[in-house]
């Protein structure tokens, strides 16, 4: 029997392997993060997360006033939320060998956010990656984005005392975006901006920047050039008491 029990204690090892393999390919983590940022639990429990605090599917992630954060999927995508933003996580799964099974449904609640798309929508199903919004669902294809919600919450316009008109703002970086509602499908290419008024008007180009500006403090600026930790150590995550 002696000669068994390595084999048993591999076999357990292997086992526990994939199973937080499995996990980990499910799984966003808090790579940078500015400020406050917490974590509504599918139950209703809320947490304040820190970096390498990990979010799964069915939490909704919010920023408070003055606070970025940067949240890395293990596809390769990533988000990055501005002050006052608050982002459902849908639907979130990636197995590296399990392409037609690939999805990533995110929902804005509110704020906005600038993001960069992994392999989830590139290597399979085009459709399996969507952003959700107050007026259109986003797509895209192969894309580096932005997307604000000026409805739920009013938007300063640059210069001026006035605030955007109530729509929700795209632009695009890099590739290419659809926004589509029960008007339409708009498609905007990299350095084109939108604008959806609501969910019955159709996706319409701007001709200008709205001047959305996005401009975190220098050190999360730099800690995303450099790859440093702001709050480096383990996760701190605590739980808020009600």
């Amino acid at each position: 029997m002696k000669n068994y029990r390595p084999s048993l204690k591999c076999l357990a090892f292997v086992v526990l392997g994939l199973i937080s393999g499995v996990a980990l390919g499910n799984t966003g983590t808090v790579a940078q993060l500015s400020g406050t940022l917490s974590v509504v639990k599918p139950d209703g429990s809320v947490r304040i997360l820190s970096q390498k605090s990990e979010v799964v599917s069915g939490d909704t992630v919010n920023t408070q006033k003055d606070s970025y954060a940067q949240i890395k999927f293990s596809d390769g995508g990533s988000i990055t939320l501005k002050p006052n933003t608050s982002v459902k996580i849908q639907d979130f799964h990636f197995k590296q060998e399990e392409p037609q099974k690939d999805s990533f449904i995110f929902g804005l609640v509110k704020g906005g956010l600038r993001a960069v798309t992994g392999l989830v929508g590139k290597r399979g199903n085009q459709d399996a990656y969507s952003l959700g919004t107050a007026t259109a669902t986003i797509g895209i294809r192969g894309t580096s984005y932005g997307a604000d919600d000026c409805i739920t919450t009013p938007c300063p316009k640059p210069g001026s005392n006035d605030n955007l008109e109530p729509s929700v703002y795209v632009s695009v970086t890099y590739g290419e975006i659809v926004a589509t509602n029960n008007a339409g499908s708009q498609n905007f290419l990299a350095g084109q901006f939108g604008a959806i008024s609501d969910r019955n008007s159709r996706p319409r180009f701007l001709s200008t920047d709205p001047g959305l500006q996005f401009t975190p403090p220098a050190t999360f600026i730099q800690s995303i050039m450099t790859g440093a930790a702001v709050n480096a150590g383990k996760s701190q995550e605590c739980v808020v008491r009600r």
